[in-house]
């Protein structure tokens, strides 16, 4: 049974550490949401950890520029580790060879080029990574659409089908599906990948709900000093952030007024408890702990 609690505060002292999730739980993708910030702040207070675990396709040092962008303050978190940090890992080590097509937007060009301190001193140890026309490749590096704000993975579905019948695998540095920006909901390379397997296609995942990124959560988190953690996930994608906590063995706080705001009552910030409950049951997912927004 998920228990719905009214803050973070009511968890004082029970964990360790936080693997926070970003797009609807920090910010909408254009405003922080300023309750959950003093949430982490306090958290942090009491002397626990915030990682802040996003499905982002973008090195950390992107998502951390990005969110200064948006307002979160700094002291509101401890790390930040990306799906794009763990998909660097495994493109560095040729998980789809050396010679890639990208799919992506501009904006995700740094993760050709801007590697964390720990991936740059591996990447200076492996042969280049080359980037080429789909016909030349070995395989595909996606990052997302090139345009999520006018496009959908159909207008891929060509070069998708020439992939397929070249039968190159394809690194998704994204899985999520969707994320709303504002009031608009928007297409994630996750659903490109999504696309590519349903045509037959090998897509290969290092975001949530996969272990690379929570075994690369880990192993940072160690390196500041703390152990055998305790740890709590917080998100609002039930088959990214709540079954990747679980499929860790870990603690899960679903925040429902995110991607699903409209299926559990008319408050957002209080969800009902049997529309939950059933919502719950049809996906075969219990997470530990419920909240309207993350507060």
């Amino acid at each position: 049974m998920t228990d719905i609690i009214r803050s973070l505060s009511d968890l004082t002292g029970r964990y360790d550490a936080v693997f926070c999730d970003l797009w609807g739980c920090l910010h909408n993708g254009q405003t922080a949401y300023p309750a959950a910030v003093s949430a982490l702040q306090a958290f942090r207070s009491t002397g626990g950890r915030v990682v802040l675990l996003t499905n982002a396709p973008r090195p950390k040092s992107s998502v951390i520029r990005q969110l200064d962008g948006l307002g979160v303050p700094r002291d509101a978190y401890d790390l930040v580790v990306t799906s794009g940090d763990a998909a660097q890992m495994g493109m560095l080590s040729g998980a789809v060879g050396r010679r890639v097509h990208h799919i992506g937007a501009p904006k995700d060009e740094v993760f050709f080029t801007d590697f964390a301190e720990d991936l740059a001193a591996y990447a200076a140890t492996q042969p280049p990574i080359t980037r080429v026309p789909l016909r030349d490749a070995e395989g595909i590096v996606c990052t997302g659409l090139r345009d999520d704000l006018t496009e959908t993975p159909d207008d891929y579905r060509a070069s998708l089908l020439l992939g397929k019948t070249l039968g190159l695998p394809m690194l998704c540095a994204n899985p999520d599906i969707i994320v709303d920006m504002g009031d608009k909901r928007l297409y994630c390379a996750g659903a490109l990948a999504k696309a590519y397997e349903d045509m037959g296609g090998t897509a290969l995942y290092f975001g949530k709900p996969h272990p690379p990124i929570y075994d690369l959560a880990r192993r940072r988190l160690a390196e500041t000093g703390l152990t055998d953690a305790q740890i709590l996930c917080i998100g609002d994608g039930i088959f990214t952030d709540i079954q990747g906590g679980i499929g860790e063995g870990l603690d899960t706080l679903f925040i429902t007024g995110g991607l699903e705001a409209d299926r559990f009552g008319p408050d957002v910030e209080n969800p009902d408890p049997a529309r939950l409950d059933a919502w719950l049951g049809a996906k075969e997912l219990s997470p530990t702990f419920a909240m309207g927004r993350l507060r």
